[in-house]
């Protein structure tokens, strides 16, 4: 192990124990005393003892792959986020559905007057969002929300005439004082209004939706700054519309274009945060304690120096945190396959073991209303199998999301049962569920029309008297998936738990260039499929029920762009879903209408729930102040507190 690596208290008993043994080797310590000796004439005086300094401090984090920019608008890729963490510190994280301050003084709200709702004129030609939160031009017929309404029944028709009264947001941010850049210069509110301006820039990756949205961003002093909305829209998370400061004193002469590029800003970007990059090599990158960090007087960070490494594979991760070349390996090394060693290695004390949930979330689309409908449902086309609700119940009861858990999760998450993750606290209780019960699916195909026409379960049920189904037509399901490891192990165990149920699964595996393909030729966005499964992420602390609204199908009309491949259309999902999106979370209809929108998923299921995915994270057997978070930007959110040793052993 490296001498860095080294606990404290063995530096220090080496140390003891080669003095004792200098100081037995001293004259005049026992045994037979020798003659003293002549006295100098002049004595020099000895030299003042120096403790010999204990060798820095080191923390290696093993990265599962290179960063591709550290240029925070670069679009930076995983491992590159793991990175930033240590450049820059916060502006504020995501924690347990919650955000929490980090450079700034509070987060802003309504009660103390940080947040203002301010009520502005609008007439003809202004930019407003609409009664659906869509940005338009005002005229005549436009339906917008007047100022203090949160729904659609409070909304109005602009007549094209009479000035119109629309809430506008205005949002007050404040930074703490003293922060500083690694160079020693001040850290000002201009650097964060710098940053809006080069993450609004067309040569800047990413999406522009808040910035169409934002009237201004600017700094009101050297600590103040302030966003302001267009009217019409109203932010539930507006909250986080700050942007983190960026060096404009170091980068204002780049371009947004050349910042791209630069290796000033994508190799060694100055930050504010606990560390300051000194060293990118192929397979590692170094980076040393930042002495002009805000929370140094704290004794953070707690290293010296930083080492990222960047492994091939999980079993290289593995083997470097047993010969200790990694003290934490973060999940952007993919250590499915060694869930089990780590559970093992956490039991009996030679590694620490951490899984977590994540935002994403597997999911089971059902083709409700193919692109094949849209011109209406033809003879031609596919049979209407989903279009009674009741089939897509059945399915849910016929599917094993348990067996999931338990043979391919090991147990580490739950079955979920909406769109809402269990833990957040705007996830709704005693919604429908559907447990694994293949007698209440057989149940409810019977009472539909769909028969075991020869008493066999292996083969697929026939239809007699579906509603808008032919008779005799065979309830026979294809299931799309790509070919991942993962997803056919899914696969299997849901197409055998259908089949008990008399439902006859096809499945095929594509590869992601296939499966992904845009519409009309892809299978999922061009709505070409019976039963699909894939991944959604959710960016936000907020439920993404958006993901199934009206305006979500993929069609001809948007360019076949959408989440909602399901084609589901309810007015009553939107309306609810549309005004919990434009309400505040202080105001009741926010999470009133968040749970309304998820009962009423519930009941529709245009898709079914399989599963959030897990994280898996792996340290030093002393390693402490780690924790993974479903709603955090990174693991290595909390990275200035990390450390190991004897302080971190009960």
């Amino acid at each position: 192990m490296p001498v860095s690596n080294r606990p404290l208290h063995a530096i220090f008993a080496i140390f003891i124990l080669l003095s004792l043994t200098l100081s037995a080797c001293q004259p005049g310590q026992g045994g037979t005393s020798a003659p003293p000796p002549a006295p100098a004439a002049t004595q020099t005086p000895s030299p003042a003892y120096t403790p010999t300094p204990l060798p820095p401090r080191t923390l290696n984090v093993c990265l599962g792959a290179a960063p591709n920019t550290l240029y925070p608008l670069g679009g930076p890729n995983a491992a590159a986020r793991s990175v930033l963490e240590a450049v820059y510190d916060g502006p504020f994280d995501a924690l347990g559905y919650d955000y929490k301050p980090v450079i700034l003084e509070k987060m802003p709200n309504l009660e103390d007057g940080s947040v203002q709702l301010a009520s502005v004129s609008v007439t003809n030609g202004n930019e407003v969002a609409d009664a659906d939160g869509t940005l338009t031009i005002l005229k005549a017929g436009t339906r917008v929300r007047p100022a203090g309404c949160r729904s659609d029944e409070c909304a109005v028709v602009f007549d094209g005439i009479n000035p119109l009264a629309m809430d506008a947001m205005t949002v007050m941010f404040k930074l703490k004082s003293g922060l500083l850049w690694s160079d020693g210069t001040p850290v000002t509110a201009e650097d964060s209004a710098y940053a809006f301006t080069l993450a609004k820039n067309e040569e800047t990756p990413g999406s522009k939706f808040i910035f169409d949205r934002t009237q201004s961003y600017e700094a009101v002093d050297d600590q103040t700054l302030q966003w302001w909305g267009k009217p019409g829209f109203i932010d539930p998370t507006y909250f986080v519309n700050f942007w983190t400061p960026l060096p404009k004193h170091v980068w204002g002469q780049l371009s947004a274009s050349e910042l791209q590029k630069s290796e000033l800003s994508s190799r060694a970007p100055m930050g504010y945060g606990p560390y300051v990059v000194k060293e990118w090599n192929d397979d590692s990158l170094r980076l040393t304690k930042n002495p002009y960090y805000f929370r140094a007087a704290e004794g953070l960070p707690k290293f010296d120096e930083l080492i990222f490494r960047i492994v091939p594979n999980a079993e290289a991760a593995m083997a470097n945190l047993i010969n200790g070349r990694c003290d934490l390996i973060d999940s952007t090394v993919n250590l499915d396959a060694q869930t089990s060693l780590l559970k093992e290695m956490d039991r009996t004390g030679q590694a620490r073991a951490y899984f977590g949930q994540t935002p994403t979330l597997e999911w089971l689309a059902l083709g409700i209303s193919p692109a094949s409908y849209d011109d209406g449902v033809q003879a031609k086309d596919r049979p209407d199998f989903f279009a009674d609700p009741r089939l897509r119940q059945a399915i849910a009861y016929c599917l094993d999301r348990q067996a999931i858990v338990s043979n391919v999760l090991y147990g580490l998450v739950d079955v979920p049962d909406s769109f809402a993750a269990s833990a957040s606290p705007l996830h709704a209780a005693s919604l429908q569920a559907y447990p694994f019960d293949p007698e209440k699916g057989k149940q409810l195909l019977n009472n539909m029309g769909w028969r075991d026409h020869d008493n066999n379960p292996a083969t697929p049920r026939h239809a007699l008297g579906v509603d808008r189904v032919v008779n005799g037509t065979e309830l026979n399901l294809t299931y799309i998936a790509t070919s991942a490891a993962q997803r056919r192990q899914v696969a299997d165990i849901l197409s055998q738990s259908l089949i008990g149920c008399g439902i006859g699964v096809n499945v095929v595996h594509l590869s992601q260039l296939e499966f992904y393909a845009e519409g009309p030729a892809g299978p999922l966005f061009g709505r070409n499929f019976d039963l699909a499964e894939f991944a959604m992420h959710t960016p936000s602390v907020l439920p993404a029920c958006e993901r199934f609204t009206s305006s979500e199908v993929p069609s001809a009309a948007n360019h076949w762009v959408g989440t909602n491949v399901s084609g589901y259309k309810n007015p009553e999902y939107d309306a609810a879903c549309s005004s919990a999106r434009q309400s505040l979370p202080s105001e009741a209809s926010h999470a009133e209408n968040y749970r309304l929108a998820q009962a009423i998923f519930v009941q529709d299921l245009p898709a079914i729930p399989l599963f959030f995915r897990i994280e898996t994270a792996a340290a030093r057997f002393d390693f402490c102040n780690f924790a993974l978070d479903p709603t955090a930007a990174s693991d290595l959110y909390n990275i200035e507190a990390f450390d190991y040793g004897d302080a971190c052993l009960p």
